[in-house]
């Protein structure tokens, strides 16, 4: 169900975090098959600071059973007993939230004039606030002057904040409202009445700002979904047309879709020749010719002609669907940087609260200036919130994810997005990945003489078997016009493909098949490597007994295969292919592509174990490939690399990254979009933690004031993250995710 976009509501502080932007499970108290699931909307669950809160406290609640948090829709999926819901809603409430079940229909989006009306106390606020200084400086000490116009200040922003503060200090939480609240109460207790109000109308302000900033990497998440139609034109059993609700829509039907249109399911189309733009899949904005045969996706907008397309998935399987929720699990999955962040700040907070405890306790005892040092600690109070540290990493690495979707590139998780700037190198599968995938035959001949069928029908009949490249390249270049049963049929991974027909086993596969079955001899191997040497990739027929015939079959190099290695020797990284081709083969294939080393006659394990080799060297290496074959070395690398469209889906699933359109190019992309992100962490962790020393020591030292501290707090935190959202710039092949 489509989400509407809302409003931020500015009442509410989201000034110190970041929001994890998935459906993120918390499991209470033992999972119960009969509980009910629903989903509520919660308008202040903007950061973890409120999901913490709803946790802790639906933890205690004997009748839930488990909580799903989307951070980025304001969603709260609960696990509850029948009837029980009630008393989850209290729960909530008690922690100072509204809970709204999404089944009721209320909007998420906020109404302009409750924005607009925040906009205009926000405004008033600051008057007043500027008000009160100027009577602190005008006529020190006038009450009308200061304390009314700096209590007016704080009562029209700061009821929400104080009121949210005290709730977070009860559930012994020191988040930034529990931080802010004791501060302005304590300015307040002490007389510093306009810098109290000053202080509030700032941290709202940065709030109000931050707020719309982090809005730009919500909505980059968002647009990743380009939204598909609600409906779609489908035939009925009667053979009439009729729209109907995508998400009603079977398996199997047929779909007409007319030039304008976005494509509504997955399909294959069946009837009709048009463009499609394809960029919400691919980040390639350019359209693509498409004809009867071809698979279309989900979200791709039919540019040209009508065409009629059968579904070949519902609409929550589709491609498009499925990217959607990898981004929304990477997202969940910190990053190691982040991780680091996050453990820090878990310790810095508490000490420096000790800090200012100590502060306003340990001097006056020597020098009897109790206000002087109290003021001093409240202003350790403001500093101790790690606000822009803990901002500093998710910001950055949520735009990274976004932006590299958008290009096309699918990044599983924030940790190959850091791991791939470490990367030392590439390891390449060659069928389908340095090539096209769509091998030729362009010559065959019999070698032994046949009791029944010839070798071009036995050899047709065992590939048509296999949906392996070179199997249907060889269907297709002998073109028989019969095929013969075959029994027993299995695929060897990495060799070839076996069967028995007319009661005899028949092998059709590569040479080190043939030498397994021992049916070569040393003339035929020099035979072979001649033919070999010629860059041919050759599929070898026999039977029990003998060699029958040999198939030769030719993979054309990708037009971007050459660029996109020596875009990666220019980063530094070294190249290798990893091919179960014969050695002539891929060192043909290397030597055109340009790659470093090549190794060839490798079987599922050889991959496997060259990678594993290469890490014990020290070595950091990204394997990229498509086939079933590659899923274990592509398991293993530090970074598994899988081809999106032409991949299998083993090799996409098992893959840490999938290039959507195939475009190798892409590969020096991610590397430089990772070194990219590594550097503004770097950036946004040295601004977050340089200002708070800066203004801790001038705190310990009583030379800095509230106001400075605010602005250090909330400064930061506005740094770090219009810096980190500068990751959100558009992409270019010259230049790289927008380097």
């Amino acid at each position: 169900m489509k989400q509407s976009e809302h409003t931020h509501e500015h009442e509410h502080a989201a000034h110190c975090c970041v929001p994890d932007l998935s459906a993120q499970p918390t499991t209470a108290p033992e999972l119960q098959h009969d509980h009910e699931k629903t989903t509520l909307q919660i308008e202040q669950m903007d950061c973890p600071t409120e999901e913490r809160l709803i946790r802790d406290r639906l933890a205690r609640n004997p009748y839930v059973s488990a909580l799903h948090f989307n951070l980025l829709e304001r969603l709260l999926q609960v696990h509850h007993a029948p009837g029980e819901l009630d008393s989850v809603l209290a729960d909530i409430a008690a922690v100072g939230m509204q809970a709204l079940p999404l089944q009721t229909g209320v909007s998420a989006q906020q109404p302009d004039q409750s924005q607009a009306g925040y906009l205009w106390r926000l405004g008033l606020a600051g008057v007043l606030a500027a008000l009160a200084e100027a009577g602190e400086l005008l006529a020190a000490g006038n009450l009308w002057l200061t304390l009314i116009p700096a209590l007016l200040s704080v009562l029209l922003i700061g009821g929400p904040i104080i009121r949210k503060g005290w709730i977070a200090i009860l559930n012994r939480d020191l988040n930034i409202n529990a931080l802010m609240s004791i501060a302005v109460t304590g300015a307040f207790l002490i007389g510093h009445w306009p810098e109290a109000s000053m202080v509030t109308f700032l941290f709202a302000l940065a709030d109000l700002i931050e707020a719309r900033s982090l809005t730009r990497a919500r909505d980059a998440v968002r647009s990743l979904m380009v939204m598909t139609p609600e409906t779609a034109l489908v035939q009925q059993p009667d053979s009439s047309w009729q729209r109907q609700a995508v998400s009603e829509v079977a398996v199997g039907s047929l779909i007409r879709l007319a030039p304008g249109e976005r494509v509504a399911l997955d399909g294959e189309i069946v009837q009709g020749d048009s463009a499609f733009d394809q960029s919400s899949i691919t980040g390639e904005s350019l359209p693509v010719e498409l004809g009867a045969g071809a698979r279309i996706h989900a979200g791709s907008l039919n540019s040209s002609a009508e065409v009629l397309y059968r579904s070949t998935a519902l609409a929550d399987d589709s491609l498009l669907a499925k990217i959607m929720h990898r981004v929304q699990q990477a997202q969940a999955s910190q990053a190691p940087t982040q991780r680091f962040v996050d453990a820090f700040a878990r310790i810095y907070t508490p000490v420096v609260v000790l800090i200012a405890l100590l502060v306003a306790l340990l001097p006056p005892l020597f020098d009897g200036n109790w206000l002087d040092w109290l003021y001093s600690a409240l202003v350790l109070l403001v500093i101790a919130c790690p606000c822009a540290l803990v901002i500093s990493t998710p910001v950055a690495v949520v735009s990274a994810l976004a932006q590299a979707a958008r290009a096309g590139i699918l990044i599983k998780g924030g940790v190959y997005l850091e791991q791939a700037r470490q990367l030392d190198a590439v390891a390449f599968d060659k069928t389908g990945t340095l090539t096209l995938g769509s091998p030729q035959l362009v010559r065959h001949a019999q070698v032994s003489e046949l009791d029944s069928a010839d070798s071009a029908q036995l050899a047709a009949s065992l590939a048509a078997r296999s949906d392996h490249p070179v199997s249907r390249a060889i269907v297709a270049g002998l073109a028989q016009p019969e095929l013969l049963e075959v029994d027993g049929f299995s695929a060897l991974p990495g060799r070839g493909v076996q069967g028995k027909i007319n009661g005899r086993w028949y092998w059709l596969g590569n040479e080190r098949l043939l030498q397994e079955q021992g049916v070569l001899s040393a003339s035929e191997l020099k035979q072979l490597q001649e033919l070999a040497q010629q860059g041919y990739s050759l599929s070898l027929l026999a039977d029990e007994q003998q060699w029958l015939g040999w198939f030769a079959v030719q993979d054309p190099l990708k037009e971007s295969a050459a660029d996109a290695i020596r875009e990666l020797h220019e980063l530094g990284l070294q190249t290798l292919m990893l091919s179960g081709d014969n050695q002539q083969v891929a060192d043909s294939i290397g030597q055109r592509a340009g790659i470093g080393r090549v190794h060839g006659q490798l079987l599922p394990e050889d991959k496997l174990a060259l990678i594993e080799q290469l890490q014990q060297q020290g070595l950091r290496v990204a394997m990229v490939g498509d086939g079933i074959n590659d899923a274990p070395a592509l398991a293993r690398a530090d970074i598994g690399c899988a081809m999106g469209l032409a991949g299998t889906d083993t090799a996409v699933e098992t893959a840490d990254v999938a290039l959507m359109d195939d475009d190798l190019h892409k590969l020096a992309q991610l590397v430089r979009l990772s070194r990219r992100t590594a550097s503004i962490l770097r950036q946004n962790i040295s601004v977050a933690l340089g200002l708070k020393v800066v203004f801790l020591l001038l705190a310990l030292v009583g030379s800095a004031t509230m106001w400075m501290a605010v602005f250090a707090d909330a400064g930061a935190s506005l740094l770090v993250t219009l810096n980190s959202l500068r990751l959100l710039r558009g992409a270019s092949r010259n230049t790289g995710l927008g380097l």
